[in-house]
């Protein structure tokens, strides 16, 4: 009986959940509701779903507004009618246009006007599907209506917003935020009435008893609805079923690539190898997966044959399909993994490839899936309304002070608030986890077997690529399963190093870079893993990651695959990271492994590293069927679709066990691990497919190190801030120039072992300004002087001051503060607004001024630099004022484990950790005098009682700790030391 209700996906308008709207129907005796958001579709499927658990029949539809300005109401009558609002809706969402008053015909709906819009309209004439919608406020106004007479048309529209009088508070807060006004300010055009509420059946056919046919039109209207969409049990596979134009078509290519592609993978493949694919691709075929693979080669084909550069990872690192026709490059014999992680009968969902693209790539990549498939989209997901964004939209709809709000955020204690304050925590309580906006998914790319507006409305974001209004989890209840395409900085670093190799070194041989079997094999390469070598490549750069690569003397691929998921949290946080170590390390240590477990997992010493080992231990362990282990490895995951089945697989897990007559404590112990994996295992695919990655890197590293930092560096870095890298390129031979007029490009450039900063760097200089330079530059050459540019370069004297102050002049041998003065006498205000762009006929002849000698200091070099770039590339440690006392280097700290020494380093990088307590404590990691690395931790103690206060020296003294051959320091003291002031101050 209710037409138009809202659930909170009518952004910052609505005030609960589409649940919470089922649940209030249940209440109120109501047996069938229309879903209709404004402007929205993100609900609806999750609805229908949801529905059906409450015997509520579900319609759905879209309330079109103007703002707040209600349009009409378009209610499905089907799928199809669906999909034609959807796509009606889209048409103004992504022209970013206003609606009419009256919409095109769209075939299988119901379009419904509200009473007061009819009546604006002054309309007369209504097509067969169109409604007069009466509120029961509006029951009084109707009797003295013209509409009266309109029998067949009238219809119930009571609104559905709020519930009660908190909601109707909540409501007036999201207008107001929404407004982008004091909450006393709002508009009550902006707001919901107070009587947008539901009342039980009896009540509302009791208020219309007077307009009997009302009621009749309004049933009418509802069993002529029917909405259906196959969730879980009943779902079917909505991707794009075939690649070719037929089934067979798509089996034949498949088998043709692999056929093909053989040779470039195993040139004498072995039985093994053939056994192998043979056995895939009839699971494949037989569960029809078999456009999946097609549509991912499809789209690694366009990017090779583009260069772009792509890592396939996840579990599909796991098909050796995948890797014979090229999506992945991990060699899953070599590396012994479990195909049926990837797919196998039992799997609740279909198989999913992760395929990394260069950032620069992503968007271009994405672009040709969009011209090459019909029905595609960008996933969605849900930005929401967490408690520091409550706090500071609540402070402002309420007029506090931004000192107030900053002061809200950090949760102080209720004592310290004002009434205001407390009323901004009490009223975002009944806000908190609203969606606060439609986003866009980091990856998921829909390509669909319908037309996507079958399932969703879509919009259009900033990155100019429709997206549907439905995020992954409804979207995997459905069927509707996401190709995942992302964008990462290390292939982009990886693309940039070769070409600045080829410019910088144009007789050094060609580079395979795809030769990754010679890498892994390279003692110089693997020496920069155990030696904590491996600044700058992606994935295995952190302090952590360094630090246990250290510890295991990480010296082969298979252990860096290892060390890629035993440094996750699920590992780490069971203790199993350190027995790993322990085994890895000292092989007599493995013997304490159960004799079970050593047999099923023989290559981690029995120890669970990878997802596979949960489904390994589930299914040879315990005798749970490849399904139950599946359940368990999506438990894990944190993708479990319900408690209920989890508990049901962990409840058999140890009742088969006690079966197998195996001890409790043994059984917990085995159980509590599988547990601590939650949300963190990694597929042992989706490792190696990272670690050939970080190989290739590390080959750059190895033996093309400065041009490598370059590309890292014009990539935006990693973990570590430029002036880190800068620092580590300097370690590696290079010699940092400043930006230079003559020789700096936007990003850093190499010449020989030189590195030229970009104009890129310096925060204040405008890209228009950098843009003249390197224009000018390229077609008539070097400049000669600082005149020289000023005639041929537009620029006023705030940016030219920069570019002084840079030293980017240092070519003419002139002080900065001499040039500064000259740029000041040559070039003002005036000048720049008669410059004309039109080139000159002659030379101008610069009248030539006697400055006297100015007196500068080092100490104003290295300010500017640091005002200009945000760091300086003098010696830190020159800076410091107070006298250094007798210390030891990091280099040393073996010599003196368990030891109470004095260390004096640079601060990297900083941050908070909680101990196994839940306490607080801070990790650290500096470098010395000499550029090497130590890590410091500030254990609970004393944390707060020396604290680290940004970038500078420190002095550490603490106890050294010795784990496996790894030094670090248990801070006692720390202390941040003095540095030269700027002499012009």
């Amino acid at each position: 009986m209710y037409l138009n209700c809202h659930s909170y996906y009518s952004l910052r308008y609505g005030t609960f959940s589409e649940v919470a709207l089922l649940q209030l129907a249940v209440e109120n005796n109501v047996d069938g509701i229309a879903l209709t958001d404004i402007n929205n579709t993100s609900a609806c499927m999750n609805f229908v779903q949801q529905a059906k658990k409450f015997n509520i029949k579900p319609i759905v539809g879209i309330d079109f507004r103007n703002g707040n300005t209600q349009q009409f109401v378009a209610i499905a009558k089907n799928n199809d009618g669906f999909e034609n609002i959807n796509r009606y809706l889209s048409s103004f969402l992504t022209a970013k246009t206003k609606i009419p008053d009256q919409p095109k015909t769209l075939e299988n709906t119901y379009i419904i006007y509200p009473f007061e819009k009819v009546l604006e309209l002054n309309l007369t004439s209504f097509a067969e599907n169109e409604c007069i919608g009466i509120s029961i406020a509006e029951i009084n106004k109707l009797r003295f209506s013209y509409l009266k007479k309109y029998k067949d048309k009238l219809v119930i529209q009571q609104q559905v917003t709020i519930r009660n009088k908190k909601d109707f508070n909540a409501h007036r807060l999201l207008r107001a935020i929404d407004n982008n006004t004091l909450l006393s300010k709002l508009p009550t055009t902006e707001e919901c009435l107070a009587t947008d509420s539901m009342h039980a059946t009896e009540k509302l056919e009791e208020s219309f008893k007077e307009f009997p046919h009302i009621i009749a039109n309004t049933k009418k209207l509802l069993q002529n609805c029917t909405i259906y969409f196959g969730f879980n049990n009943e779902r079917k596979n909505q991707n794009l079923n075939l690649y070719c134009n037929s089934f067979e078509e798509d089996c034949k290519m498949l088998l043709q690539l692999c056929d093909d592609n053989m040779h470039k993978r195993y040139q004498n493949p072995t039985e093994k190898v053939k056994a192998r694919l043979q056995k895939e691709l009839k699971v494949i075929i037989d569960l029809k997966f078999v456009s999946f693979f097609l549509i991912n080669y499809d789209i690694i084909r366009y990017a090779k044959e583009n260069n772009f550069f792509h890592v396939g990872r996840g579990s599909g690192a796991n098909s050796i399909v995948a890797y014979i026709i090229g999506i992945t490059d991990v060699d899953p014999i070599e590396l012994d993994l479990y195909f049926e992680r990837f797919i196998n009968p039992f799997r609740a969902s279909p198989p999913d490839f992760d395929i990394d693209f260069s950032w620069k790539d992503r968007n271009t990549v994405t672009q040709y899936i969009f011209n090459r498939f019909d029905n595609v989209a960008l996933l969605a997901t849900y930005n929401t309304f967490k408690y520091r964004a409550v706090v500071r939209e609540l402070g402002k709809v309420f007029g506090l002070p931004k000192e107030e709000i900053d002061k809200l955020s950090k949760k102080v204690a209720d004592t310290q608030l004002d009434d205001i304050s407390k009323l901004v925590l009490k009223y975002g309580k009944l806000i908190e986890g609203f969606p606060n906006y439609v986003s866009v998914h980091s990856a998921g790319i829909l390509i669909l077997d319908k037309p996507i507006h079958y399932y969703s409305a879509t919009h259009l974001p900033p990155k100019g690529f429709a997206t549907v209004q439905f995020d992954m989890n409804i979207a995997d209840d459905v069927g509707v399963f996401k190709f995942d395409i992302l964008g990462q900085r290390g292939l982009a670093k990886i693309k940039d190093a070769l070409a600045i190799i080829k410019e910088n070194n144009p007789t050094a041989p060609e580079i395979d870079i795809t030769n990754v079997e010679r890498f892994k094999n390279d003692k110089n390469i693997n020496n920069l893993l155990k030696t904590g070598g491996a600044i700058g490549a992606y994935y295995v750069e952190s302090p952590a990651m360094r630090g246990l690569m250290q510890k295991l003397q990480t010296q082969d691929y298979l252990g860096l695959v290892a060390a890629s998921s035993i440094i996750r949290p699920g590992v780490s946080g069971s203790g199993m990271k350190e027995e790993f170590i322990k085994r890895h390390r000292f092989p007599e240590k493995r013997k304490e492994a159960h004799p079970i477990l050593l047999q099923i997992m023989p290559e981690t010493y029995g120890v669970m590293v990878y997802q596979e080992d949960v489904m390994k231990v589930a299914n040879q362990f315990a005798d749970l069927t490849l399904g139950e282990a599946d359940v368990l490895r999506r438990g894990m995951s944190g993708k479990y679709r319900s408690v209920e089945e989890f508990k049901a697989v962990e409840h058999k897990f140890i009742t088969n066990c006690r079966k197998k007559e195996y001890q409790d404590e043994l059984i917990f112990e085995v159980w509590n691990q599988i547990k601590s994996f939650a949300g963190y295992a990694f597929a042992k695919g989706h490792s190696a497919s990272y670690a050939v990655e970080s190989y290739q890197s590390l080959f750059l590293k190895c033996y093309y190190p400065i041009e490598f930092m370059t590309a890292v560096l014009n990539n935006g870095g990693g973990f570590y801030s430029a002036e880190h890298y800068i620092h580590e390129a300097k370690m590696c031979g290079a010699k940092i120039a400043l930006p230079c007029i003559n020789k700096s490009d936007h990003a850093n450039t190499v010449e020989g072992k030189t590195i030229y900063l970009g104009f890129g760097y310096l925060k204040n200089l405008e890209d228009l300004v950098i843009q003249r330079i390197l224009t000018e530059r390229q077609i008539q050459g070097a400049f000669f002087s600082l005149d020289d540019f000023i005639d041929r370069v537009t620029i006023s004297i705030e940016q030219l001051t920069i570019l002084i102050r840079i030293d980017a002049f240092r070519f003419t041998l002139k002080p900065k503060t001499a040039l500064l003065w000259q740029a000041t006498f040559k070039l003002n205000a005036t000048k720049i607004k008669h410059q004309t762009t039109q080139e000159k006929l002659f030379r101008l002849q610069h009248q030539k001024f006697e400055i006297p000698a100015l007196h500068t200091h080092w100490l104003e070099n290295v300010y500017d630099e640091i005002a200009l770039l945000g760091f300086t590339i003098h010696d830190y440690f020159s800076l410091v004022t107070e006298e250094f006392l007798p210390h030891t280097k990091a280099k040393e700290m073996e010599a003196y484990s368990n030891k109470n020494i004095l260390l004096y380093g640079k601060l990297v990088t900083t941050r908070f950790n909680k101990t196994s307590q839940g306490k607080l404590m801070r990790l650290s990691t500096f470098i010395d005098q000499d550029g090497f690395y130590f890590d410091a931790v500030h254990f609970t103690d004393v944390v707060h009682l020396y604290p680290i206060n940004g970038i500078g020296i420190y002095a550490c003294y603490g106890k050294i700790t010795n784990r496996f051959g790894f030094c670090s320091m248990n801070i006692i003291k720390s202390k941040k030391m003095s540095i030269a002031i700027d002499p012009r101050q």
